[in-house]
């Protein structure tokens, strides 16, 4: 176990293995934000293993294996995905799962507020420098391509953040704590994709597209369709992930990534992204839906009224975060 995997012959296998398994472990984290409150126990961790078996793992394979059929570096491959570090895999997947979820179970009985702006804004801060992990370790080596990934993350966030909150102002008349973390966390996402791949210009352009376009859906899609995501799953993951591996193929510098985007005259690449956001999209609903349904007709997933008026903390676990 000590020897070099194949997949990152820069590092131990043991260390590209616990890598791997926090982009598996966040991705259900991220899809719980949207049935918070409202699913079984018990039903969540079915859910989340046969989720993370039969959703998480062929996708991953796809995108980012060595004979993945979406995998750029795999010569065979039609459709060539640029995803550096889970825009695809992590984000449009997440976020596509969190909405099969909150459209079977159902609108919460409290809808209100945030709870803590407190916590809000220290759990956007952590993931904030907990991000360059993710993107500037996905170079799984320490050059150029890794000091560019996690510039242009806090780039991408910070302008993600600004955005949002410009937005929130012209449109609300109030810029909110809660609103600046949303666009950060927008901002997180929408860089993933690219952010081996695009320069400082291209990661504020995506950074602007982001804070704008997931404001939109976290404020206007939602309340067209009536959905009740807790935690904006898919209004900021599936939204800005599907925005940011788009604006991939077209930002996408040959001296970064290896790969030209449209602006560098490869206009194709934007094809193949769109391509692959719909592939990973189509499937993740398709396969989810079949095991909420599953799950629904075995072990129920919603738990009862009494119990969600008054907390999954207190009434499932004894216990409750003060």
């Amino acid at each position: 176990m000590g020897n070099p995997n194949p997949l990152a012959p820069t590092i131990p296998e043991t260390v590209y293995l616990c890598f791997q398994m926090t982009f598996a472990i966040i991705t259900p984290a991220l899809i719980a934000g949207a049935f918070a409150e409202r699913m079984k126990f018990s039903a969540m961790l079915w859910f989340i293993g046969l989720w993370a078996i039969f959703v998480y793992a062929p996708i991953a394979h796809w995108v980012w294996g060595p004979d993945g059929f979406l995998n750029s570096t795999n010569d065979a491959a039609r459709v060539k995905v640029l995803d550096f570090a889970g825009g695809t895999v992590v984000h449009v997947n997440s976020g596509v799962a969190g909405l099969m979820c909150a459209l079977m179970l159902g609108r919460r009985k409290d809808t209100g507020p945030a709870h803590n702006v407190v916590l809000t804004f220290i759990g956007a801060s952590l993931l904030w420098v907990g991000w360059f992990g993710f993107n500037a370790g996905s170079a799984v080596t320490a050059g150029m391509q890794a000091g560019m990934a996690m510039t242009v993350t806090q780039i991408a966030t910070a302008v993600a953040a600004l955005t949002w909150m410009f937005v929130e102002w012209a449109h609300r008349r109030k810029p909110t704590v809660v609103g600046i973390c949303s666009g950060a966390v927008a901002g997180l996402v929408a860089i993933t994709p690219a952010s081996g791949f695009v320069g400082p210009v291209g990661s504020m352009l995506i950074g602007i597209a982001a804070g704008v376009l997931c404001y939109a859906a976290v404020t206007w899609l939602k309340a067209l369709f009536g959905y009740d995501d807790a935690l904006d799953c898919f209004g900021v993951h599936a939204i800005g992930g599907a925005s940011g591996a788009i604006l991939t193929g077209v930002f996408a510098i040959k001296e970064y990534g290896g790969t030209p985007g449209l602006i560098e005259g490869n206009a194709h690449q934007v094809i193949n992204q769109l391509i692959g956001v719909a592939i990973v999209a189509s499937y993740d609903a398709i396969v989810s839906l079949i095991i909420l349904a599953i799950i629904k007709r075995s072990l129920g997933l919603r738990v009862k009224a009494d119990v969600e008026i008054e907390g999954l903390d207190i009434m499932l676990h004894g216990e409750a975060v003060q």
